[in-house]
């Protein structure tokens, strides 16, 4: 793989010396006005940002802590939902995956397809999503350390995709927590691997409320300015206009004025660096 990598997502071209990429929305689709809501707020803010979005979603969170937990509407429903706000928002979508047979119905709408944390290593489906010849965000697993997702990686570009994203969302640290090991994306870049960092993900607290994932939102703001400064590409982070009612990760989620001055930080960081284009 290069070491000197230029990926591209939506259109825009994503690596060393491009401009900050961000990924944001809702951790679930809770109703179809709160994710179009959402988009048109979070499409707002990027803009007055200059930076490149697209719009995050998930249909089914299947691997909650819980069974009784809220997993949103499903594929099919949840799928027109995404299609409506691509389509009427008029901004790129991601949505994650969970089983081969769901490839196919997804690339159908969506512009970006994430391999969650939990299943990177997952071949049939890391090629499956691959082959759709969409973007793919693949997400290192909590247990894979940053010089062994390039395995995975590999995978998909092995199946025809060079445009493949690699998202840090932290790594188990003793029961109930999570650490980013900064090295880790010197280590992917490296690797020639194109990186982002999911702020949000990595203050989670993974099944530690009774039943339920907690987090520690005051420590996004943190990792993301420590990332950017070790040179990321991409940002990922979940809003939520009211994340302690928000119906997954609220914990961890971001206000939208929070996430606006994360993202000014990260950029203020990136061109400080030289690593933000002009």
């Amino acid at each position: 793989m290069s070491n000197t990598p230029s990926i591209e997502l939506c259109g825009h071209k994503v690596g060393p010396g491009q401009r900050l990429f961000v990924i944001a929305g809702p951790d679930s689709i809770e109703s179809e006005e709160m994710a179009l809501r959402h988009a048109h707020l979070l499409k707002g803010i990027t803009a007055r940002l200059g930076v490149p979005y697209a719009f995050k979603c998930s249909y089914d969170k299947a691997n909650r802590t819980s069974g009784k937990s809220f997993r949103g509407p499903g594929l099919k429903e949840g799928l027109r939902i995404l299609d409506r706000i691509r389509r009427e928002v008029g901004v790129p979508v991601l949505t994650d995956v969970h089983e081969t047979s769901h490839v196919g119905p997804a690339a159908e709408v969506v512009d970006i397809i994430q391999i969650p944390a939990f299943l990177c290593r997952q071949t049939d489906l890391v090629e499956a999503v691959a082959r759709s010849g969409k973007g793919v965000n693949l997400k290192k697993g909590q247990f894979v350390a940053p010089k062994d997702i390039v395995h995975s990686a590999k995978k998909a570009v092995e199946a025809g995709n060079p445009n493949i994203l690699v998202t840090e969302r932290g790594s188990s640290f003793g029961y109930n927590n999570l650490v980013v090991d900064m090295r880790g994306f010197a280590q992917m870049r490296e690797a020639g691997l194109v990186v982002c960092m999911d702020a949000t993900h990595a203050v989670q607290l993974p099944s530690s409320s009774d039943g339920k994932t907690g987090g520690e939102r005051r420590f996004v703001s943190l990792l993301a300015r420590s990332a950017a400064a070790a040179g990321i590409d991409a940002l990922f982070t979940e809003v939520h206009e009211d994340p302690d009612r928000a119906l997954c990760d609220g914990p961890c989620s971001l206000n939208p004025q929070m996430f606006e001055d994360v993202v000014r930080d990260v950029l203020s960081i990136r061109r400080a660096l030289g690593h933000e284009a002009s």
